[in-house]
C-alpha cells in the first residue's frame, strides 16, 4: 500500500501509516466482559462482607475476654481463719447485744500477740472485713451452744487483701502497710489464708463493703419485674396483634395505629421511664422503686415488639387454613382459636422471649422509676423496694474500690448467661416448631 501522501494547498509529501483495522465485537465478548466485571464486584463484596463479620467477632471476643479476665475471679473470696473463743464476758447483754466486733479482735490480737501500738491494732483489725461479726452474730443466733466454746471459723477477708491475693493489687501500690503485707504473709504461712467458693455474692444482697455484696436482691428485683412484664405484655400484645390482623376493618384508623406501634418499637427507652414516672408514680401514687412499677414501665416498652411479631407470625399462616376452616363450618373464632393460632403461636412466643430479653438488659426506664436506690434486703413481694441487675452492674461501675470492677464484671457475665439463654429459647422454638409452607 502507498503510504505517501500530497497536500495540495503545499505540495510537500507526507508519509502516512495505514489505519489499523479493529473487528467488530461479538455479543458473546460483551456478555462474558460483564460476567468478569460482575463476577470481580461479588468477590470483593463477599470479602468485605467476611472481613465485617470477622472484625465484629475480633471486637465482641475482645470484649467477651475483657468481662470475663475481670470477673472470674469473683467465684472465689479471701477467707482469714480465726481461732474464736466464744467468751460469756462478750455476751453478759445477750446474744442480740454481744459484742461480736470484740470477739473478732480479741481473735486477731491472740493471733498475733507481738502487735501492741493502737494504729498496729487498728491495722490488723483491717485485715478483716467488716461483716466477720455479722457472721459471728448469725452462727451464735444459730446455735447457742457457742456460747463458751471455741471454734476455728473462716471469715472473708478485707477487699483490698483479696484483691491482693487474687493479684489484682500490688504489693507497691500503698492501698496495704508494709506491716500488713507481712502478716498477710505469716497467715499464708500458717495456713490461715485461703481463697474460698464465693457463696455470698451468689446468696446476698447489695453492700457498701465489696467482699460482702451480691447479686440475689437483683436478680429477685430482675424476676419479679419480669413476671409482670410478660403476665401483662403478652395477652395484650397477642390480643392486639388477633384484632389488627384478623378482625380490624382497612381504614384510616387501622393504618394510623399500625404507624405508631411501629413508631413506638423504635422509640428510645429513656421515653418510656419518663411516661411511668409522670403516670405510675406521680398520677397514680404508686410506690417508688417497685417491680411492679418497673414491670408496668417495660410492659409499655415490650408490647410494640410483641405485637409486630405476632402479627408477622398470624400473616405467616397461609389462607388457605382459614379458607379451609371456614369452608367445613366453623365461625370466625374457632377458625382463629383452633387453627390460626395454634400455628402462628410459636412465632408469637419467639417474639415474647426476644422482648423479654431486651428488658431484662434495660435500664434506662428503671433510673427514672426510681430503682437505682441502695437496697440491701432481698425483695419478697412486688412492692418491696428493689432494683434489677442491670441497675445493680450500673451502681457498681460507679464505685471506685477495685474489688466492685471484680463484681461488675461478674455480675455482667451473670446477666450475659441470661441473655444468652432467653435468645437460645427462642432460635429452639423456632427450630422446633416453625413449619414452612
Amino acid at each position: 500500500m502507498n503510504r505517501e501522501v500530497i497536500r495540495e494547498d503545499t505540495g510537500r509529501v507526507y508519509d502516512r501509516a495505514p489505519a489499523k483495522e479493529y473487528a467488530p465485537s461479538k455479543p458473546s465478548d460483551i456478555v462474558q466482559r460483564g460476567l468478569r466485571r460482575r463476577y470481580r464486584a461479588e468477590r470483593r463484596f463477599r470479602r468485605m462482607g467476611i472481613a465485617a463479620i470477622l472484625i465484629s467477632l475480633a471486637f465482641l471476643a475482645f470484649l467477651f475476654i475483657s468481662i470475663l479476665g475481670n470477673g472470674y475471679t469473683a467465684v472465689l473470696q479471701t477467707h482469714i481463719r480465726l481461732k474464736v473463743h466464744f467468751d460469756a464476758e462478750f455476751f453478759s447483754q445477750g446474744e442480740m447485744g454481744a459484742d461480736y466486733p470484740g470477739l473478732v479482735k480479741e481473735s486477731l490480737y491472740a493471733m498475733f500477740p507481738d502487735v501492741s501500738g493502737r494504729s498496729d491494732k487498728r491495722r490488723l483489725v483491717g485485715l478483716v472485713s467488716s461483716g466477720a461479726a455479722f457472721h459471728l452474730r448469725r452462727m451464735v443466733l444459730e446455735d447457742r451452744a457457742l456460747i463458751g466454746a471455741r471454734r476455728s471459723i473462716w471469715v472473708p477477708a478485707d477487699d483490698d487483701v483479696d484483691m491482693l491475693v487474687k493479684g489484682h493489687l500490688a504489693p507497691q501500690s500503698g492501698r496495704l502497710s508494709p506491716e500488713q503485707l507481712a502478716w498477710i504473709d505469716r497467715l499464708k504461712a500458717a495456713g490461715d489464708l485461703k481463697k474460698k467458693f464465693n457463696r455470698a455474692f451468689f446468696l446476698a444482697g447489695d453492700s457498701r463493703e465489696p467482699e460482702l455484696a451480691g447479686i440475689r436482691g437483683a436478680v429477685y428485683g430482675s424476676f419479679f419485674t419480669l413476671l409482670i412484664t410478660l403476665l401483662l405484655s403478652f395477652p395484650l400484645g397477642l390480643a392486639t396483634a388477633v384484632y389488627l390482623e384478623e378482625f380490624a376493618p382497612r381504614n384510616r384508623w387501622t393504618d394510623l395505629i399500625e404507624v405508631n406501634i411501629n413508631n413506638l418499637a423504635a422509640v428510645p427507652s429513656i421515653v418510656f421511664g419518663l411516661l411511668g414516672l409522670a403516670v405510675f408514680l406521680n398520677a397514680f401514687g404508686l410506690p417508688r422503686s417497685a417491680p411492679l412499677v418497673g414491670g408496668l414501665v417495660l410492659t409499655l416498652m415490650t408490647l410494640p415488639v410483641i405485637i409486630i411479631a405476632s402479627r408477622a407470625a398470624l400473616q405467616s399462616v397461609p389462607p388457605s387454613i382459614r379458607d379451609a376452616a371456614l369452608s367445613i363450618g366453623a365461625s370466625k373464632m374457632q377458625m382463629i382459636l383452633h387453627h390460626v393460632l395454634p400455628l402462628a403461636l410459636p412465632g408469637m412466643l419467639t417474639g415474647a422471649i426476644i422482648g423479654m430479653a431486651r428488658a431484662l438488659g434495660e435500664t434506662a426506664p428503671l433510673l427514672m422509676i426510681g430503682m437505682v436506690a441502695f437496697i440491701v434486703d432481698i425483695p419478697g413481694n412486688l412492692t418491696a423496694p428493689a432494683t434489677a441487675l442491670p441497675v445493680q452492674i450500673f451502681l457498681w461501675a460507679d464505685s471506685p474500690e477495685r474489688a466492685f470492677v471484680e463484681r461488675t464484671s461478674a455480675a455482667t457475665l451473670v446477666l450475659l448467661a441470661f441473655l444468652i439463654l432467653m435468645n437460645g429459647m427462642a432460635v429452639v422454638l423456632r427450630k422446633k416448631f416453625e413449619r414452612r409452607w
